[in-house]
């Protein structure tokens, strides 16, 4: 079966969330499980536009929180296919939280989740290829490989040495 190519672009998902106060702890700042469980949905939005299949998380890098995110304000998340390997894709999220009344933006985190493709037996097929065409997209499909080795070298799936990518970033040839 002949899969066909798709651009970054025709997996760009923007969601946006209200913080409400069932989403945060008693500092009246957002829960990180609760933006962590948006994260999810907003990337396997993304990961299902570019694989028109039934997505399910492998992995999410680390993610860091740069500011507290309080109630009340309105979070956007952003996410966009980066690169497709034989059966996942690996999704890059950005996240803004945004005080409506002030008018104040500013971005809280970001993070690349990773999704395998399944069918409806649960088994893993094929993904179409992705065809980056901005110098961003570009540049964020040249370095899914070296994250890609990162998650299976910390995972425990692939043997250092194996890394030609990482290690290329380390040792001169």
């Amino acid at each position: 079966m002949s899969l066909k190519k798709k651009f970054a672009r025709e997996s760009f998902t923007i969601m946006n969330e209200l913080v409400l106060p069932n989403d945060t702890n008693t500092l009246n700042n957002l829960m990180g499980g609760r933006l962590l469980h948006w994260m999810d949905i907003a990337a396997a939005i993304s990961a299902q536009k570019h694989c028109n299949r039934i997505v399910v998380t492998a992995s999410v890098d680390n993610v860091s929180f740069k500011q507290p995110i309080k109630l009340g304000d309105v979070i956007t998340i952003e996410a966009k296919v980066t690169r497709a390997f034989n059966t996942s894709v690996e999704v890059r999220l950005d996240v803004w939280a945004e005080n409506i009344p002030s008018g104040a933006r500013q971005k809280s985190n970001e993070a690349y989740y990773t999704f395998v493709a399944v069918d409806q037996s649960a088994r893993t097929i094929p993904v179409p290829e992705l065809v980056p065409e901005t110098p961003e997209e570009i540049d964020l499909f040249d370095g899914a490989l070296r994250r890609r080795q990162l998650r299976l070298v910390l995972g425990g799936k692939m043997d250092p040495d194996e890394a030609s990518e990482l290690k290329a970033l380390f040792f001169k040839a």
